[in-house]
């Protein structure tokens, strides 16, 4: 640098120090603009596995489980026995000595971690201390097969985890192993609002889910990901296939993830031929109506039926079973000229068109928007269940209340199977971060409230809903569900990230640069493991936008946004020049800043303000191009950001 420019720089700094003392905010500010705008946000690079575009790296692995599941219902002692054959691929460059399944029912057995954390007063969703179930898995066997060699395994059980040692440690880069596992359980009567009993007057509803031990992830980013089941979190799963058998009592409709294989098998022939109309009708065909239901003609006459289904690279596998339920079922269109099957079971209790007889409308709406917007839908059918679960999704099928009518079962049902995208299709670690699947499918169900039949149940704008989302007085989003206080889960993972996600769509991104970098997203990270940073990474690279001020404040931190209008001045006080505007800066977030002004004859105009504005300000002064008196000021006009205090947004002439 050279002297005169060395000279002229340090001149510059002197004037914008006075500038910047000649600004004070009218209320003193918590802001600091440098610790909102670091330049070192990430910590650390991009590497093969994981590229700094947010994009899987050239070297990024993953490793794939089969599960072969032979299973059967005993509806008189309410227990699932079966014997599940788990074939694991290691596609890491590392070898395993061992391997980690989780046995989430271990959940409900009385000396679990999970139990222990259930309140000894009050209540929580996920468990009751006093109920006195004591369930959890009963393994029978574990077996190592070798060709048609079968050797016992070596294993241990810690709470709701199984280690399997290996003796010959699984070969790096492709080796495989495949080993069976004998088991029952008790199906618990209420399973953390994700697996249950429900009674109905024509018979049970069993709603079957973690019904079977499945792997542990082994990852790039922590290895084996090992977190126990403790009721809040969620889950973390490994794509594979999935074929399985289920033997119910004959009376019983069976509904599961996944293809039927064998419908004329498990169908009476009037059945078959609904369930084959239905594949080509767009309204929904009733497959099994209310009367059929208490008539022993509509099912097979014989003990027990297999039904037999077939799931492709899903990350997991669930079903329900009852002699109480109504079948209806309707073809859904996707991209690429594609169908699929949107299915619904029901008991009778849920029949009525203000109820479920809407739920299969509901399905298909939901579906086709969602492959429409953002990717198509990938399983050969969707099943939407009534049960004793206010809303728990899996691949191809979703558990939700039987009492929800009109309104709310819409938004159940767009909700849970709204889930297919986050994360049955982008497989994130749901038991680590949760607002990664809960806050993502928020903010999708927001749009798809106003697809549905024009509107039908679209929410009404609320102003400032955000508010009490960014305070210093909730946790921060990037804790385990888990470990929050569970008051706040549903502020944390659900409205706080998918009103952000909002926010940058509408008032930072725009719509067009956002969806874009939104469905890139989702497409690179299809049925793989994407973290956090990546997803950071994938939004910045798509759209062009350093966004490291957006994640820190609204997913790190616990900061509050509260911008105010400070006072109204005129260019060398000649009305005719302009007006300038004061905008201070008062807490610890910053947003863009939309102005709506009024002058004296009635004009309303407004002019947009990037957050840039606020990289090395707490307080900005804004010229308005008016050649008369302004008589009001107001700031975020449209009340969509969370400004804690909307009391200073508003400036009137006295």
């Amino acid at each position: 640098m050279t002297k005169a420019r060395l000279a002229w720089a340090m001149g510059t700094l002197l004037v914008a120090g006075t500038l910047n003392a000649q600004q004070p905010a009218a209320t003193q500010s918590k802001y600091d603009p440098h610790a909102l705008f670091s330049p070192l946000f990430y910590t650390q690079n991009g590497n093969e596995y994981r590229a700094a575009t947010g994009e899987p790296g050239p070297s990024y692995w993953q490793n794939k489980v089969d599960y072969q599941i032979n299973a059967k219902l005993d509806d008189t002692k309410n227990e699932v026995s079966a014997t599940v054959t788990i074939t694991y691929k290691n596609n890491s460059p590392l070898k395993l000595p061992f391997l980690w399944l989780q046995l989430d029912q271990n959940l409900f057995n009385k000396d679990s971690r999970g139990q222990a954390k259930m309140p000894a007063t009050g209540r929580s969703r996920y468990g009751d201390a006093k109920s006195g179930f004591d369930g959890g898995y009963k393994i029978k066997s574990v077996q190592l097969i070798n060709g048609a060699t079968a050797s016992d395994a070596n294993y241990l059980i810690t709470d709701t985890r199984m280690q399997l040692k290996l003796a010959n440690a699984l070969a790096a880069k492709g080796g495989t192993l495949k080993f069976r596992i004998e088991y029952s359980y008790t199906v618990p009567q209420y399973g953390a609002d994700r697996t249950g009993i429900q009674p109905t007057k024509n018979g049970d509803i069993y709603a079957i889910a973690q019904w079977f031990p499945r792997l542990c992830v082994f990852d790039d980013v922590r290895g084996w990901n090992t977190d126990p089941y403790l009721g809040a979190s969620e889950f973390y799963c490994e794509y594979g296939d999935f074929d399985v058998n289920i033997t119910a009592p004959a009376n019983h409709i069976v509904v599961a993830s996944g293809d039927l294989l064998n419908p004329s098998e498990v169908f009476t022939a009037k059945q078959l031929q609904k369930y084959n109309q239905a594949k080509t009708s767009d309204a929904t065909v009733i497959i099994r109506d209310s009367a059929e239901v208490t008539d022993p003609a509509s099912r097979p006459s014989k003990p027990t039926v297999t039904w037999k289904y077939k799931m492709v690279n899903a990350r997991d596998f669930a079903w329900a079973s009852s002699k109480s339920f109504i079948l209806d079922a309707a073809r859904m269109n996707l991209p690429g000229g594609k169908t699929a099957l949107a299915i619904s079971a029901y008991p009778a209790e849920s029949n009525g068109k203000n109820a479920w007889g809407r739920s299969t409308e509901y399905t298909k709406g939901s579906i086709e928007n969602y492959s429409k917007r953002w990717f198509p839908y990938p399983y050969p059918a969707a099943v939407n269940v009534a049960s004793n679960i206010g809303g728990m999704e899996y691949p191809g099928i979703v558990f939700c209340s039987y009492r929800a009518r009109t309104a709310g079962l819409f938004g159940v049902t767009d909700h849970e199977f709204g889930h297919t995208w986050f994360p049955m299709i982008v497989g994130s670690n749901e038991r680590r971060y949760g607002w990664m699947d809960e806050g993502f499918n928020t903010f999708i169900n927001g749009i798809a409230e106003k697809d549905f039949n024009n509107g039908e149940y679209a929410s009404p704008k609320r102003s400032q809903h955000g508010n009490r989302l960014f305070s210093a007085n909730i946790e921060s989003v990037l804790n385990t569900p888990d470990g929050m206080a569970e008051r706040n889960i549903g502020s944390l993972l659900y409205s706080k990230p998918g009103f952000a996600l909002g926010l940058l769509r509408d008032e930072v991104l725009g719509q067009e640069r956002f969806d874009f970098a939104f469905r890139k997203y989702i497409s690179d990270w299809s049925y793989k493991h994407p973290t956090p940073t990546d997803f950071f990474r994938s939004i910045e690279n798509s759209a062009g936008e350093d966004l490291a001020w957006f994640w820190k404040a609204v997913f790190f931190e616990t900061y509050s946004l509260d911008q105010a209008v400070n006072k109204v001045e005129y260019l060398e006080n000649d009305v005719k020049k302009g007006a300038i505007v004061t905008i201070d800066n008062l807490e610890k977030m910053a947003m863009p800043v939309t102005i709506e002004y009024t002058t004296a004859s009635g004009k309303v105009a407004r002019k947009k303000l990037p957050v840039e504005i606020w990289q090395n300000n707490i307080s900005w002064k804004v010229l308005l191009p008016t050649e008369e008196e302004v008589t009001k000021v107001v700031i975020d006009p449209d009340k969509v950001l969370p400004d804690a205090n909307g009391a200073n947004n508003t400036w009137s002439k006295q």
